[in-house]
C-alpha cells in the first residue's frame, strides 16, 4: 500500500535543524499559517517571512481537479495561466507576458530551477519533470526574490516539494479516462534500499485530443515521465539524496492553408511556409544533494544538478533559398551543469543567517536560431546571504543581498530588507522593499536567425541590460484559529525598468528583429487569499487580485523613436500589452466539502477579466467552473479511489487567443473518471 503521511514542512524543518520528522496536518492549504523556507531559505513561519506566500498541499491540488500542474496556480492571487494548444502553457504573475516560456517566475523541483537555455530562459509546462501524484507541497512566492534564487525569480518564485521516498511504500496504479481522448496512466512504486535508503519510482502518460480544433490550427498533446527520487542516510549527521528521470512531450504546430477549402467550406492542406507538424520535446535531468548537520542550529548543503533539453518542430519552407529552407525556431539542444552550496548558521542570539554561493554552465546549440554560431556558452556565478532578526517578540526583521555575474550580461546586485510587526498573536503588519534584475535569454543576446546569406530574421543584441524591479509592499496576516480563519492581504507597488521586448529596430535594413529595452512599467494593486473552515468537513478558500499597470516608453525611446516604434499602430499595440498582460480583476473560490456516505466533493469556480497574452490577440474575460466528486475507499491493507471530473462545467470559453476570430482557441467541457489501487 502506498503511504503518503506526515508533512513536508517539519520534514523540510528537519532538514535545517537536524531535528526529527514530525507528523503535521496533510492540509497545509487550510491549516494555521504554516512554516514556509521558500522566501529566505530559511524555515520561517508565515508572519516573519518577508514577502507573501501562498501554500498549496496535495490534497488542494487534487481538490481543484487539475490534470496539468499549471492549473492549480489559478487558486493563487495574481497568477494566470492557459491550457496547452499549440502553444505550450504559461504561468504568469502579475502579467509581462510577451514571451513564449514565462521567464520571470522562478520554478524550482527540489530545489532544481526548471529555466532552460533551449526555451528562451524561461519554462517549458509541457515538460513538468513531476507527477501531481508526488507533489507534497508548492510554496508560492508572490513577490520577487532574486536575492534568493538569482534573475529568474523576478517577480515571484514557485517552489515544487515532492514526497519524500521513506513515506511511499508498496504500488499504486492510476487511470484517467474521458472526453477529448483523456487518457492517462500512471505507476507509482517505492521501497527500502536496504536498511538507511528508500526510493520512489513513477512512471506517467497523458494523453488528449487538446482543444477543439477551429479554422486553421490542430491540437493535440501527450507526454511521458520516468522520474526516480532516492535518498540515503549516511550516519547520524549525513544525508544524500539522489532525483533523476526523463520526461518527453509533443505538441501540434503549425497552420492549415487558407487558400484551399473543400466543398464543406473546411481547410484541408497544410500551409506550405508553417505546415502542421508535431513539436517533439525532452528534458532529463541528474541530481545530487549532500546535507551534513554540523549543530543544533547549523548545516550544510552541496548540490549539483545537471539538465539537457532537446526540442524539434523541423520543416522545409518551399519558398526559402537552398540552406535556409530547413527550418527548426525551437530547436535543437540547451543544457545546465548547475553546482551550490548552502550554509545555515546562528551567528547570535535572535539572529540566524543562511549564506551561499553557486556556478552555473548554460550551453545552446540551434543550427537555425544560431545560424553559424556553433555552440554558445554562457557562465553565472552568485553569491548571497539572508538574514533573520528578532529582537523583540513583537518583531521580525528580515535582510538580503546577492551579487551575480554573468558572462553575458555583466554584474548585477539584488537587495531586499523588510520588517513583520506582530500587534498580537493573530494579527501581523509587514512592510518591505526588494530590488531584482531579469537578464535576457541567450538568443535574445547571440541569435542569428537568416531566412538568406545576406537577410536575418532575428539577430541578437550584446549590449542589451537586465530589466531592473523595485518593488515596495505592505501585508497584513491575520491568524483567528479560534474562528478557523486566516487572512493575508498584499498591497504593492512594482517598477520595472528597461522592459524588454522583441522589435524591428531599422525596418529599412536586412537585421531583422532584435531584443531592445523599450519600457518603463508601473504595477500597482492588492491582493488577498482569505481561508475558512466553518465546519468540520467544509472548507472555503477566496482568493483575489486587482491589478493596474501603466506604461512609458523609455527616454532614449520618446527622443527618437526607431523600427517598429515609429509606427503609432505598433505603439500603440505594445501599449496595450502592457496594460493588459493582467487581467484588472481575477477571483477565485474553492469549496471542498466531506459528504455522506464517505463521499468527497470539491468546485473550484473562476472569474478573470479581460487581459492579452501576446500583442495581436486577446483573451474576453470568462467565468469557469470545475468540480471533482470522489470516493475514497479501504479493503483490508489495500485501498484507492474512484473520482469523476469535470472542468469548464460552465461551457465554452477562450482564455489565451479569444477575441471572435473564427481561429480562437476554445476551452470546452472536459470530464474523466478516475480510479487509483494501492497495492
Amino acid at each position: 500500500m502506498v503511504t503518503r503521511t506526515g508533512s513536508g514542512i517539519a520534514l523540510t524543518v528537519a532538514t535545517v535543524f537536524g531535528n526529527a520528522p514530525a507528523v503535521a496536518d496533510d492540509n497545509l492549504f487550510f491549516s494555521e499559517l504554516p512554516v514556509v523556507a521558500s522566501v529566505s531559505r530559511l524555515p520561517q513561519r508565515q508572519v516573519d517571512a518577508p514577502t507573501a506566500v501562498t501554500v498549496i498541499d496535495r490534497e488542494t491540488i487534487k481538490a481543484a481537479g487539475v490534470r496539468a500542474l499549471n492549473d492549480v496556480f489559478r487558486l493563487v492571487p495574481g497568477f494566470q495561466t492557459f491550457p496547452h494548444n499549440t502553444d505550450p502553457a504559461r504561468v504568469t504573475y502579475h502579467g509581462i507576458t510577451d514571451e513564449d516560456f514565462s521567464p520571470r517566475v522562478q520554478v524550482l523541483v527540489d530545489g532544481r530551477s526548471l529555466h532552460s537555455p533551449l526555451f528562451r530562459s524561461g519554462v517549458n509546462w509541457a515538460l513538468m519533470p513531476v507527477a501531481l501524484e508526488d507533489i507534497e507541497r508548492i510554496e508560492v512566492v508572490r513577490g520577487s526574490n532574486t536575492t534568493s534564487y538569482g534573475t529568474n525569480a523576478f517577480l515571484g518564485v514557485i517552489n515544487i516539494v515532492t514526497v519524500d521516498p521513506a513515506l511511499v511504500r508498496g504500488v499504486s496504479v492510476a487511470a484517467n479516462h474521458g472526453s477529448q481522448g483523456v487518457r492517462d496512466y500512471t505507476l507509482r512504486a517505492g521501497a527500502q534500499l536496504g536498511e538507511d535508503g528508500d526510493f520512489r519510482l513513477t512512471y506517467q502518460q497523458l494523453d488528449d485530443n487538446g482543444l477543439e480544433n477551429q479554422y486553421d490550427w490542430i491540437d493535440s498533446f501527450r507526454s511521458r515521465l520516468l522520474d526516480l527520487r532516492a535518498s540515503w542516510r549516511l550516519g547520524v549527521r549525513d544525508g544524500l539524496e539522489l532525483n533523476a528521470g526523463r520526461i518527453e512531450g509533443v505538441l501540434t504546430k503549425g497552420r492549415l492553408d487558407k487558400d484551399f477549402v473543400n466543398a464543406q467550406g473546411e481547410l484541408y492542406r497544410s500551409d506550405p511556409g508553417n505546415p502542421i507538424r508535431d513539436f517533439d520535446q525532452s528534458s532529463s535531468w541528474l541530481q545530487l544533494r549532500w546535507l551534513r548537520t554540523l549543530s543544533e542550529n547549523s548545516d550544510f548543503s552541496l548540490r549539483y544538478a545537471y539538465s539537457v533539453d532537446e526540442a524539434r518542430d523541423d520543416y522545409v519552407d518551399p519558398e526559402l533559398p537552398a540552406g535556409f529552407a530547413h527550418v527548426d525556431e525551437t530547436g535543437d539542444r540547451g543544457s545546465r551543469n548547475e553546482i551550490e552550496a548552502v550554509h545555515t548558521f546562528a551567528p547570535f542570539a535572535k539572529t540566524r543567517l543562511v549564506w551561499g554561493g553557486s556556478w552555473r554552465e548554460d550551453t545552446l546549440r540551434s543550427k537555425t536560431m544560431l545560424y553559424g554560431e556553433g555552440k554558445v556558452v554562457r557562465e553565472v556565478s552568485r553569491a548571497f546571504a539572508n538574514a533573520e532578526w528578532t529582537p523583540l517578540a513583537w518583531f521580525t526583521g528580515n535582510a538580503g543581498v546577492s551579487t551575480e555575474y554573468d558572462s553575458l550580461a555583466g554584474n548585477n546586485m539584488s537587495s531586499r530588507a523588510s520588517g513583520s510587526f506582530h500587534i498580537t498573536s493573530q494579527n501581523t503588519f509587514r512592510i518591505g522593499y526588494a530590488r531584482g534584475w531579469r537578464t535576457a535569454s541567450i538568443l535574445d543576446y547571440r541569435a542569428n536567425y537568416r531566412s538568406a546569406a545576406d537577410e536575418a530574421e532575428l539577430t541578437g543584441n550584446r549590449r542589451l541590460p537586465a530589466e531592473r524591479l523595485d518593488s515596495w509592499e505592505v501585508g497584513y496576516l491575520g491568524d483567528w484559529k479560534d474562528w478557523n480563519m486566516s487572512l493575508d492581504v498584499r498591497r504593492f507597488q512594482e517598477h520595472i525598468r528597461d522592459r524588454l521586448f522583441q522589435i524591428d529596430p531599422n525596418r529599412r535594413d536586412d537585421l531583422g528583429d532584435s531584443m531592445f529595452p523599450i519600457q518603463d512599467i508601473r504595477i500597482d494593486g492588492v491582493e488577498y487569499q482569505w481561508k475558512w473552515q466553518p465546519l468540520a468537513r467544509t472548507r472555503l478558500a477566496v482568493a483575489q487580485s486587482f491589478v493596474s499597470i501603466g506604461s512609458d516608453y523609455t527616454q532614449e525611446v520618446q527622443a527618437q523613436p526607431f523600427g517598429t516604434l515609429t509606427s503609432r499602430d505598433r505603439r500603440r499595440r505594445i501599449d496595450a500589452l502592457a496594460r493588459d498582460s493582467a487581467p484588472r480583476r481575477a477571483s477565485s473560490l474553492l469549496w471542498i466539502q466531506k459528504l455522506p456516505y464517505g463521499l468527497e466533493g470539491s468546485v473550484a469556480r473562476y472569474w478573470v477579466d479581460p487581459m492579452k497574452w501576446t500583442r495581436n490577440t486577446e483573451a474576453r474575460g470568462y467565468v469557469r467552473t470545475d468540480a471533482r466528486l470522489a470516493y475514497p475507499f479501504r479493503a483490508g491493507t489495500q485501498g484507492g479511489e474512484i473520482a469523476w471530473t469535470v472542468q469548464s462545467l460552465n461551457g465554452d470559453h477562450g482564455e489565451f487567443k479569444a477575441d471572435g476570430d473564427r481561429a480562437d482557441r476554445v476551452v470546452g467541457r472536459r470530464h474523466w473518471v478516475s480510479l487509483r489501487l494501492d497495492f
